[in-house]
């Protein structure tokens, strides 16, 4: 697989919206009994094509939440959107989870499941078509959905490296 750049993004200059895609309950077994804690996967994004994920886990369902958002500030990319929708299909794989994303016309909407769904929100994505093959784990999920969205390439991205005007990569 091709070496991908993160277009990597500071979380101190926009306003985020945070969004819990799933809290899991872990137990340790220990002499006493069973200890509990929590697991939550949280996706921030500025709704303008910065999105990112985060891992949390605490002894607390907020502690764990909160530990998430500061994981997912520290793991944000920008993304390409064109016309509220992705540029182009793009499939995307992590560990069993694969995903596979397609532009839709407007007024189409997020047509996606679970936590495809809170990624490509988050993002700003407001038409795509996405299905989710595999497994259905939202770690793996979240993962190959962020595969597939920074493989995503702009239209003057590809003009660049085709050496072709703008108005070529529409048409031809």
């Amino acid at each position: 697989m091709a070496q991908i750049n993160k277009p990597i993004v500071r979380a101190g200059e926009q306003e985020l919206k945070e969004r819990v895609v799933a809290i899991k309950r872990v137990a340790k077994v220990v002499k006493g009994g069973r200890r509990f804690s929590f697991s939550a996967i949280v996706v921030v994004g500025d709704g303008h094509g910065i999105v990112g994920y985060g891992l949390g886990k605490a002894n607390e369902v907020t502690d764990a939440i909160t530990k998430g958002v500061e994981d997912a500030k520290k793991n944000l990319i920008k993304i390409p959107i064109l016309k509220s929708t992705v540029p182009h299909e793009m499939h995307g794989k992590y560990s069993g989870g694969y995903v596979y994303l397609k532009p839709a016309a407007a007024g189409t909407g997020v047509i996606a499941g679970g936590a495809m769904r809170a990624v490509l929100e988050s993002a700003g994505i407001k038409d795509v078509l996405a299905k989710s093959k595999g497994s259905s784990n939202p770690h793996n999920v979240v993962k190959a959905t962020f595969d597939a969205l920074l493989r995503m390439r702009a239209p003057h991205q590809v003009a660049v490296q085709r050496r072709v005007s703008l108005s070529k990569v529409f048409n031809g």
